[in-house]
């Protein structure tokens, strides 16, 4: 567990890097693609967090952010827009600046400004320290997701560390947290079925949740092409389902989302992903 979260590192670090020196040309696509195709979209994440801090140098440019998501970065969208949220968490203000993010996805980068804050300021969110004050409303709940998909590693995918993690925090923060962990769980990995077994059983009530972010995950990869062993096994034992099916409940339920309402589409999107599984017999025999 140690060694795969060490080669996730490397590759976020090794797309940042490679961000900075090349900004947005084949030179920086070919070094990504050198990447073992199941640690890629981490290079990506690391890109896109080196674009957007170009970007904001440089604003009266086209944004090179913009440019990556319409070329060699769709692929990886999901992995791109949560990049772009490790710049917001250390650059106040720029989050107002979302130019060329997609309108439903641009929430992932405040999952990854969860995901950055938990990483590095664990310990004082773990002691139930709320979002930062910038936030507001919905988007303190992404970041949620964010902080619990940092549980993950954190906690080196140990089911019962995370799981006193997310017990020391107030219940309504409980289900986006699982939702996080589902979601890192299944995308980074990695560990045996026995663990992720006994992730599922922890979860308890907050199972829909955990399975969403797991298809989530299965989306991302589907999508980016670099689904692994890992992902099908996460998935199945998470789920309940094949990765195929998961990625096709992601797409079906995208389907004629709200233009407006008391929830973001984004939100609205989870919930249903969400109530599947809630409703499912596999919710009965976890």
């Amino acid at each position: 567990m140690r060694s795969r979260l060490e080669q996730v590192g490397a590759s976020f670090l090794g797309g940042y890097h490679a961000a900075l020196e090349h900004s947005v040309s084949q030179q920086l696509i070919d070094e990504l693609e050198t990447i073992q195709a199941e640690l890629r979209g981490f290079a990506y994440e690391g890109a896109a967090m080196g674009l957007a801090l170009l970007d904001l140098f440089t604003p009266w440019q086209n944004s090179r952010l913009g440019q990556f998501l319409k070329g060699s970065g769709n692929s990886h969208t999901y992995m791109v827009h949560v990049g772009v949220g490790w710049i917001w968490a250390r650059t106040p203000g720029l989050f107002a600046n979302s130019k060329g993010l997609d309108p439903l996805l641009r929430w992932l980068a405040f999952d990854g400004w969860g995901f950055h804050d938990g990483f590095f300021h664990g310990a004082k969110y773990l002691r139930g320290h709320p979002a930062p004050k910038r936030l507001k409303g919905y988007e303190r709940r992404v970041f949620d997701q964010g902080l619990g998909r940092s549980l993950w590693f954190i906690n080196g995918g140990r089911p019962e560390r995370i799981s006193a993690s997310i017990q020391n925090l107030a219940p309504e923060r409980h289900g986006d947290l699982w939702g996080g962990v589902g979601l890192a769980a299944t995308y980074a990995g990695i560990v045996s079925a026995a663990t992720l077994g006994d992730l599922r059983e922890r979860c308890g009530q907050h199972w829909p949740q955990l399975a969403q972010g797991a298809a989530f995950a299965a989306k991302a990869r589907q999508r980016a092409g670099n689904i692994s062993d890992y992902t099908n096994l996460a998935v199945d034992c998470l789920c309940g389902v094949s990765v195929s099916e998961a990625a096709q409940l992601c797409d079906r339920t995208l389907e004629n989302l709200p233009a407006t309402g008391p929830q973001p589409p984004y939100e609205v999107w989870r919930e249903r992903i969400q109530k599947h599984f809630a409703e499912s017999p596999q919710l009965q025999t976890a």
